[in-house]
């Protein structure tokens, strides 16, 4: 992260702050709680009230700066990409802890981490790769050049061959494998250079053949080295063209390890081998001064240099290597293959120190400090130039470092982080330039300890809940974004324990469905959270959409209820209270439903279910009743039985009778909000039309014959 930050036009001039202050003025700024970005505004230095002027407004610029430039589309998708093998990496990790603590240091467990690191070192490659085609881009150039991933491929590679060897070649000779990283990653002598030599009559005329031929053998590149070897035997002078046949057959067949099933073997062979080579030095120093020389130049100093190299002559590969323009690596790498052939890993701290001493990296070259740090076995130095580099490369080294037990396990005193987690929580940071990539952020966060886990619960918790517009053709809307939104988070809840987090946040999601009206998922998520009280609220909101609007507004919300009641268990606590309010508005829904299609009796079934097992608040039995008039009057004499009829009459009383003794309130409520401006007495006036209706059903079920009901209402 960087350590200032340049604003255009600047507010204040370099070397004025001084007069800044002088003018009652200073810098202030504002984290965003949302993303890594900043507000930069001017504030008064000292505030000075002055009670005569309450109308003093402060109007100054507002600067919005980023830490970091956030990642463009090839970035993100390089970031998408790698934070999968990262996911798989610490999912692995935790399933480690259930076994013994030693099985992190076990061939098994080595063998994973290695197989991870290799997806790093294949994906970075395949960037590097792509970002080097010479294609249209239509989103514009690249954010980070092909050598940016090439940098990063060369890095990662060479972690992976000095720390995360194959199983059982820990300890095997390594120079093979350094000369092929070092050809790879750093290709000389050029293909061009080359085929130019190729194309000559007599290539050894021009000034480049000896310098092509001699690095050519250098790295080990045995089909060019012979090609050009064969060329000599048409040189003019008859000596060399005798030393040439003795020379092809040992570059041919110098001995690799991978040729050979145990080290032992190779060992021999490459003794072999070297007495050949003493014996090719002896018949180069019988030829007479006077003819190592041809029209041009001296060429048996050059074939000396090849044949010095071919004898592990260090100061002589170190001398090559300075006049071929070559650097420090070329010569560790060369050292395990001529040199010591049985050059080991353990080895290459002590040769690159020698080395470096007369051929130093360069300082200003990132890659180069992280190589040499490697190299010299100091991964901490390297993790330090890596993040110089690229935080990516810092956190996912540290990450497979701390696995490995390379990093020193002590917290950061001041920090409280490990060494591991200071560099994933930058790299997180640098992420959080784009707050859109909270996805992906977030796991590297919750991977760290305490202070990480904050840091990503705070974040989830800030992940906007808006509404978007979906493609029609999915099928999916405004609140179906929000939705996904929450189902996304509380994954990520639910897959690092962190429960209250996941109901923090489909509480506020509750709360803006709420708002918008859409009472069925806010429900939903009111009981996903155990927010009781928010559920009572919601209910509240959809039981007066029935007072404001209407029983066709209320069924309409409440009919969304359905699904909730039938997942909410039951309970004979406090959130009891709020179960029995969130049935009470699912039944008085379908009441108005089957009102609505004809369904009479069964309305007036769940009326009185509602009334006799007091599932309906006293508040709303006012409202129950009034209902009923419709029905009393106008529906057949046996939609109600005496029973029914009697329950009526009791509520009524009930009613009543508490108005009278001064509970109005808690019986008259609801109904007193359905008349405007109304007052206890227009509420009993209008249950009035109830007594009214219960009497005139009493007349017609006299009237139609039915005196054992009659005689039954009678009595009771």
């Amino acid at each position: 992260m960087s350590n200032h930050l340049d604003l255009l036009p600047p507010l204040v001039e370099k070397g004025r702050f001084g007069d800044l202050l002088e003018s009652n003025e200073t810098i202030s700024t504002s984290m965003s709680p949302h993303g890594n970005s900043l507000a930069v505004f001017m504030t008064p230095h000292r505030i000075v009230v002055n009670p005569k002027d309450q109308s003093a407004t402060y109007d100054e610029p507002m600067y919005f700066a980023s830490y970091d430039v956030a990642p463009s589309s090839e970035r993100r998708l390089f970031i998408t990409d790698t934070a999968i093998i990262f996911n798989f990496l610490q999912n692995m990790l935790k399933s480690s802890k259930g076994r013994e603590p030693s099985w992190l240091q076990s061939p098994d467990a080595t063998a994973l981490i290695r197989q991870r690191a290799i997806e790093y070192v294949n994906h970075t490659k395949e960037c590097w790769i792509h970002a080097s085609q010479p294609m249209d881009r239509p989103e514009g150039p690249l954010q980070f050049s092909s050598d940016h991933y090439r940098i990063l491929y060369s890095c990662f590679s060479l972690f992976v061959l000095l720390y995360i060897p194959e199983s059982e070649y820990e300890k095997a000779p390594v120079g093979e494998e350094l000369m092929e990283w070092l050809n790879i990653h750093f290709i000389e002598p050029s293909t061009e250079e080359g085929d130019q030599l190729s194309s000559l009559d007599v290539p050894w005329e021009d000034e480049s053949f000896w310098p092509y031929l001699t690095r050519a053998i250098l790295r080990g590149l045995t089909k060019a080295s012979i090609f050009f070897l064969n060329t000599l035997l048409r040189h003019p002078s008859q000596e060399l063209q005798d030393l040439i046949p003795i020379l092809i057959p040992l570059v041919e067949t110098q001995p690799r390890l991978r040729n050979y099933k145990a080290e032992r073997d190779f060992a021999y062979a490459s003794r072999r081998w070297s007495d050949k080579v003493k014996a090719l030095r002896v018949e180069m120093d019988r030829v007479p001064e006077n003819l190592r020389f041809d029209d041009h130049e001296n060429w048996w100093d050059s074939l000396s240099d090849i044949v010095g190299i071919l004898e592990g002559r260090g100061e002589v590969i170190q001398r090559v290597a300075e006049e071929l323009g070559a650097d420090w690596k070329e010569v560790c790498c060369t050292w395990g293959v001529f040199v010591d052939t049985r050059f080991r890993r353990e080895d290459l701290p002590e040769v690159v120190a020698e080395v470096i001493e007369q051929m130093p990296p360069d300082p200003t070259n990132m890659e180069d400090m992280f190589h040499s740090a490697l190299f010299s076995d100091q991964p901490e130095q390297a993790l330090r130039y890596a993040a110089q580099f690229d935080p990516w490369l810092a956190a996912h080294l540290a990450d497979l470092m701390e696995a490995l037990g390379l990093l020193e396990a002590e917290v950061n005193t001041e920090s409280e982080l490990s060494k591991r987690d200071e560099y994933v929580l930058s790299y997180a940071d640098y992420l959080h330039s784009d707050p859109t990539l909270w996805r992906i952020i977030v796991p590297y966060m919750y991977s760290c300890d305490e202070i990480g886990k904050e840091r990503g619960d705070s974040l989830l918790m800030r992940v906007p809940l808006r509404y978007q517009n979906s493609d029609p053709s999915e099928g999916s809307g405004p609140v179906n974004s929000i939705a996904k939104t929450v189902k996304e988070i509380s994954s990520l809840c639910l897959e690092h324990q962190r429960e209250y987090v996941r109901r923090a946040v489909c509480k506020v999601a509750a709360q803006l469905l709420a708002r918008q009206k859409d009472y069925g998922l806010a429900v939903t998520y009111h009981i996903s959270a155990e927010d009781w009280p928010g559920l009572g609220r919601v209910i509240d909101r959809v039981l007066d959409e029935y007072i404001q609007n209407g029983p066709a507004a209320f069924a309409s919300h409440a009919a969304k209820f359905i699904h909730s009641l039938q997942e909410l268990p039951s309970r004979t606590n406090t959130e009891g209270i709020f179960a029995h309010r969130l049935t009470f508005a699912v039944r008085y829904a379908q009441i108005h439903r089957l009102r609505a299609e004809g369904e009479s009796h069964a309305a007036v079934s769940e009326i009185i279910t509602l009334l006799r097992e007091e599932v309906a608040p006293k508040s709303w039995w006012a409202v129950l009743l009034c209902d009923t008039v419709d029905l009393l009057q106008h529906g057949p004499v046996s939609l109600f039985s005496s029973s029914d009829v009697v329950l009526l009459l009791s509520r009524l009383e009930e009613i009543h009778i508490r108005t009278l003794q001064g509970c109005g309130d808690d019986y008259l409520n609801v109904l007193l909000r359905t008349i405007n401006g109304g007052s206890e007495k227009d509420a009993l006036d209008r249950l009035k039309t109830v007594r009214f209706a219960l009497a005139k059903y009493f007349a017609r079920c006299t009237i139609a014959g039915n005196n054992n009901d009659t005689s039954t209402i009678l009595s009771q």
